[in-house]
């Protein structure tokens, strides 16, 4: 059972950190830092799209592990 508890405290710090990797990416994208972009390889579209699906997934992941009950049916 303390083998589940640390497994989820360790998923909810991992998700965390995700998640302001991932809005930094963002604010990185919308431009709010001073980081140009535009001289990447890749196009500008895919670290958005990259940036999005990485923020939605690691906020997922958080949401879900904060709200899960540890009750046994």
């Amino acid at each position: 059972m303390d083998s589940k508890i640390n497994k989820r405290k360790l998923l909810i710090i991992v998700s965390a950190v995700d998640a302001l990797l991932s809005s930094f990416v963002l604010l990185i994208y919308f431009g709010f830092f001073p980081i140009d972009i535009f001289g990447w390889v890749i196009p500008r579209w895919v670290i958005g799209l990259g940036g999005g699906i990485w923020f939605l997934s690691a906020i997922a992941v958080l949401v879900y592990q904060v709200t899960r009950t540890d009750t046994l049916e």
